[in-house]
């Protein structure tokens, strides 16, 4: 038992490893917009290592800058974090896990390991951690290296390089799609995205785009359940 469970980590782990080149810019971006914005290397990096979610301290990173209050910045994180709880249901159900390894993955949850997770077909347990732990090493790698070059690098967007993780994640959700509701679904979040993208921050955005593509799909699953039976 124990050695299956290594092997779902390691097969957890190297399935985000195609993605850590899309992902090693945005680490580095962050430490450098978090270094600018007058927080120190330990800051920077503690960020990293308990907050562990990209958007959130690019969002913090900007408000610390601007001098926003404390309470606005953890408000904001909240937002921008709040589609988890919709991964967590989403996989709580095949959780196989003890409280302690359950509140571990519940910690190293991002987008990126979901979506390998759900496209590998795997239950939210080792897999799901061995996903996570890969993406805080290249994140947190990542961070180190944007902080002690931070005043040396030009910002990592610039160098072209920060579409490859999107189309990686993209990559991700294609196998995904399998019919007409999947796909309308897709789309039409995507559309819904796009436009609130123009009108809310992107916090806000994820969060509205996420609740209601779920309540589209769920509705049309049930639809369609009905239609068959």
């Amino acid at each position: 038992m124990a050695e299956r469970q290594r092997d779902s980590v390691r097969d957890g782990f190297l399935a985000i490893v195609p993605l850590w080149l899309g992902m090693l810019p945005f680490a580095v971006a962050y430490a450098v917009a978090a270094r600018s914005a007058g927080l120190s290397l330990f800051d920077t990096q503690a960020m990293s290592v308990l907050v562990f979610a990209g958007a959130a301290q690019f969002g913090a990173a900007g408000m610390f800058a601007t001098g926003a209050q404390p309470l606005a910045i953890v408000f904001t994180t909240f937002l921008v974090n709040l589609r988890h709880a919709l991964y967590g249901l989403n996989l709580g159900q095949s959780s196989r896990l003890g409280p302690l390894r359950e509140a571990l993955a519940a910690h190293l949850l991002t987008d990126e390991a979901f979506g390998v997770t759900v496209t590998a077909g795997r239950g939210a347990g080792n897999y799901l951690i061995g996903a996570g732990l890969s993406v805080f090493v290249i994140w947190n790698a990542g961070t180190l290296l944007g902080s002690l070059l931070s005043t040396q690098i030009p910002d990592p967007a610039a160098l072209g390089v920060d579409f490859v993780f999107p189309l990686a994640f993209l990559a991700l959700l294609l196998p995904l799609l399998r019919g007409r509701t999947d796909w309308f679904v897709a789309l039409s979040s995507g559309m819904l995205a796009l436009v609130l993208s123009q009108l809310v921050s992107s916090g806000v955005m994820i969060m509205l785009t996420g609740v209601t593509g779920s309540l589209l799909g769920a509705y049309l699953e049930g639809r369609d359940r009905k239609a068959d039976a």
